[in-house]
C-alpha cells in the first residue's frame, strides 16, 4: 500500500500527482517531479537554470523534512532538462544540496517541459531511516 503526500510548505498539486508517495512502512519515498514552483505556484527564475535548480533542489529538500528526510536520503535522480548544457553548469549547486555518496543521476534533455518557461524538473527517490522518519498525516484519500 501507498500513501500519498502534500506538504502545506510547497504549491498545492493541481492535476494528478502527490508531492510524495511513501511506500510500505514508510522508508522508501518516492517524490514527484518538483519544478520551480515557489510557494504559491509561482515560477522562480525565468530562463534561468541555474535560478530554477535551485529552487526545484530546496523543493526537493523541503518536501523530505516535512517527513524527517534529508537530502542524504536521496537515493536516486532523474532530471529532465530542456537545456542539458546550461544544466550541466549546475554542478556547483547540485554540491550544495549533496555530498558522497551522491544519489544515483539520470538525465535527459526533452523538448520542453508543461510550461515553456520551465527548464528543469527532477524526480527523486529515498530511503528516511525509521528511526528519523515521519509519518505525516494523509491529506489525500
Amino acid at each position: 500500500m501507498v500513501q500519498a503526500f502534500n506538504p502545506p510548505e510547497l504549491w498545492s498539486p493541481f492535476g494528478a500527482f502527490s508531492m510524495a508517495v511513501i511506500q510500505g512502512d514508510g522508508h522508501i519515498v518516492h517524490l514527484k517531479g518538483q519544478i520551480s514552483l515557489d510557494r504559491s505556484g509561482q515560477v522562480v527564475g525565468h530562463n534561468d537554470m541555474r535560478a530554477q535548480t535551485r529552487q526545484v533542489l530546496e523543493n526537493i529538500r523541503d518536501v523530505l523534512a516535512a517527513m524527517g528526510g534529508q537530502m542524504i536520503d536521496v537515493i536516486s535522480l532523474v532530471h529532465y532538462a530542456t537545456d542539458i548544457d546550461a544544466f550541466m553548469g549546475t554542478g556547483d549547486i547540485r554540491k550544495e544540496f549533496f555530498t558522497a555518496p551522491f544519489p544515483v543521476t539520470t538525465t535527459v534533455q526533452v523538448e520542453r517541459l508543461y510550461r515553456p518557461e520551465l527548464m528543469i524538473e527532477i524526480a527523486a527517490i529515498a530511503e528516511i531511516p525509521r528511526e528519523r522518519f515521519r509519518h505525516p498525516a494523509s491529506d489525500t484519500p
